[in-house]
């Protein structure tokens, strides 16, 4: 026999590298994901029947099951080794069923990250199938589809075909819509602000109103402005108050999936998806010349944020050698445990800081440096002393008026020195230091600016500030998240513009459907509790079959209703202004799938469609004679192109603005720069100011 044991893992990347672990008596082969699944083209639950699932094998993994049949039965003994999660607890319980092993058996596997030592420690310590967590898995399947396959039928027959319903997307929908209808009901107030430079001797600083006579004033208009100017009678203001302090900043834990999806959008600009299948190609293995295929970070869906003990020492020593003792966080007091022994459910860390990022570069590609630097700074950034900042606020008066100057210098970097959190709106803080003031001091004014200002709307969703909503109100778990948001833009409910999430007017219709016969579905206390008894489910303190009917029974009775009570929605086809240029007939604006297009009114005789494009008023500078429109690339970005194409192949990523260059007659284009946008010469030789 060429092997004794059969290993069985989810990818042929993770087979891969663990083979290589385990010696010539394992054979390790991949189930490519899950094997047994819910039938597609029916519920495939016997509500009846106390919730009985009817499970199949999944269409076009024949081979793939016949293969692992004929390898299990020529191995002594068959070990189950999926993803440490739910998810790939029930893959290897369904592999379990398939392969006819038995349950009570200790043939399941778990390490949390695919190093040499953890995996050979994994497989000294087997475990059974935790049946706890293939029902909390199987709880959240049954759910799903009780929900995607009752109200999508009706959707279906109400308003159009291919439309979908499901418990999270109809969530993370609804809070799309309701941010949209916060900005459309917004009504911008005005309000004023004074800012001060002030100078002492040749030393300048800024300093801005707080307030009159001891009490803190709104500017609201020119008129309080007036106010407040009229009693500043000289450029002469008094320091009346000096306030030093030290301040710390606490360093951001390690990554959660979630908090990875986030901060992997706002530095590295990834989307979700793009985030997770890289950080997948981490974990699965890397091959790292001589030393063999590794992987390099641990399991990254995970909701901790605890380090193992073994990996606080390493990143302990780390910082103490490459920083110095004073950078090492006082929180590491842990003692070195044995190597290769494994903590399960961490945070996402690299599987070894002392593989740097600067080592790792040569076998990593573009995206995968940016993500293991991004993991790796943060991991060691979490264990490193707080930055320590000096700060001082300086109280400044006149006749009453007061001004309050705030400053702030690094004192000492701290956790700084490695890495620091973004915000969601993208600023970092900086010094801003003040000069040395004291209390009965006299500064001078030098100038004094009023500012008319007016309150903004709140900012539509981006992926991570929606991600970060959905998390901080309990809604789903860290591996739903990207499925979610692909979900609700696949359907065409929510669009991305300028990386934000912007409603359709299908995405309305669906919202107001389900907002008005589901509320269930959308209350986000009672889904949060859900997710709770969920975790219940998997702890064992919860029976799977009363959390799924404590849903389902008043779920019935909202099913009944909308199909008594939903009218049929008729999206009406909106005239487009011209005719066919087949046919004669008029075209029409139809909603499609992936937004709306041009299509013959007397389809379908005549299915002539077109693409709807903007046309910006512009002669292409090439032809002279097409119409320059906006386009969009395979990646979504947009772009600029003649509408004859292709009988005139022109295209540019800049805008071009219909004039010429005075220098050398090539076209011009507005390019986007920072601070706003710019007129340069194609050719390049030319360019005008910025334009604010």
């Amino acid at each position: 026999m060429a092997y004794k044991y059969l290993v069985i893992v989810e990818s042929p990347a993770k087979a891969k590298t663990i083979e290589k672990y385990l010696g010539k008596n394992y054979k390790v082969v991949a189930s490519v994901g899950h094997v047994r699944d819910l039938p597609k083209s029916k519920m495939g639950i016997d509500v009846e029947n106390n919730y009985e699932p009817h499970y199949i094998s999944i269409r076009g993994k024949g081979d793939v099951i016949k293969s692992l049949r004929s390898a299990a039965k020529k191995a002594e003994k068959v070990f189950l080794a999926s993803d440490p999660d739910r998810e790939g607890e029930a893959i290897a319980w369904h592999l379990s069923f398939l392969l006819g092993l038995n349950l009570e058996d200790k043939n399941r596997v778990v390490f949390n990250e695919i190093t040499k030592d953890a995996v050979k420690a994994a497989f000294k310590e087997p475990r059974s199938i935790d049946v706890d967590l293939v029902d909390a898995q199987q709880a959240r399947r049954i759910l799903d589809r009780l929900v995607g396959y009752s109200i999508s039928p009706i959707l279906w027959r109400k308003v159009k075909k291919g439309l979908s319903a499901g418990r999270v997307q109809s969530i993370a929908l609804k809070m799309i819509m309701d941010r949209e209808q916060e900005i459309r009901d917004f009504k911008p107030e005005e309000y004023w602000s004074l800012d001060g430079n002030f100078q002492k001797e040749r030393k300048k600083f800024k300093a801005s109103f707080w307030g009159v006579d001891g009490k803190k004033k709104k500017l609201p208009n020119a008129a309080s402005v007036k106010e407040v100017t009229d009693r500043i009678s000289s450029k002469d203001f008094e320091i009346t108050k000096v306030e030093k302090k030290e301040r710390m900043r606490q360093a951001a834990a390690p990554f959660t999936t979630s908090s990875l999806q986030q901060e992997a959008a706002r530095k590295l600009n990834f989307r979700t998806r793009k985030t997770m299948m890289v950080a997948q190609q981490l974990y699965e293995g890397i091959a790292l010349g001589k030393q063999g295929t590794v992987g390099l970070i641990t399991y990254m869906r995970t909701d901790s944020k605890r380090l193992s003990d073994t990996a606080k020492v390493e990143i302990a020593e780390l910082v103490e050698t490459t920083y110095g003792s004073e950078y090492i966080s006082r929180k590491v007091k842990a003692q070195k445990k044995a190597a290769g022994s494994q903590d399960a459910h961490e945070a996402i860390r690299p599987t070894s800081v002392l593989r740097t990022p600067e080592e790792m570069e040569k076998f990593l590609d573009k995206d995968q440096l940016k993500l293991y630097r991004l993991i790796w700074s943060r991991t060691v950034a979490s264990q490193m002393t707080p930055a320590v900042f000096d700060t001082m606020k300086v109280t400044l008066e006149q006749n009453g008026v007061r001004f309050i100057a705030n400053g702030s210098k690094i004192k000492f970097k701290g956790f700084m020195q490695v890495y620091i959190e973004s915000n969601d709106d993208g600023k970092e803080e900086k010094d801003n230091i003040l000069p040395d003031l004291a209390v009965g001091e006299t500064v001078t004014s030098v100038d004094i600016e009023q500012k008319q200002h007016f309150t903004q709307p709140p900012a539509r969703f981006s992926e991570a500030t929606l991600i970060k909503t959905l998390e901080e109100n309990g809604v789903g778990r860290p591996s739903t998240y990207a499925p979610t948001l692909e979900t609700i833009q696949r359907r065409y409910y929510v669009k991305l513009a300028q990386k934000r999430f912007e409603p359709t007017e299908l995405g309305e219709i669906v919202n107001a459907i389900i907002v008005d016969f589901f509320p269930q579905i959308i209350d986000i206390h009672f889904t949060a509790e859900m997710e709770r008894d969920l975790d219940k489910i998997a702890e064992g303190q919860e029976e799977w079959k009363k959390v799924v009917d404590h849903f389902y029974r008043p779920f019935e009775k909202e099913l009944a209703k909308a199909e008594e009570n939903i009218e049929k929605i008729q999206i009406k086809d909106e005239p487009a202004g011209f005719d066919c240029d087949l046919c004669g007939q008029p075209m029409v604006i139809k909603l499609g799938r992936y937004g709306k297009f041009y299509a013959c009114s007397n389809f379908p005789e005549c299915r002539n469609t077109k693409a709807i494009v903007k046309e910006i008023g512009v002669t292409c500078p090439a032809c002279h004679e097409g119409q320059i429109i906006e386009r969009k690339s395979k990646k979504n970005r947009l772009f600029y192109g003649c509408n004859r194409y292709p009988e005139c192949e022109f295209v540019s990523w800049d805008k071009p603005i219909g004039r010429n260059c005075p220098k050398c007659d090539h076209y011009l284009v507005e390019k986007k720069v920072k601070g706003g946008k710019q007129i340069i010469c194609s050719n390049g030789d030319y360019e005008e100011a910025v334009q604010k």
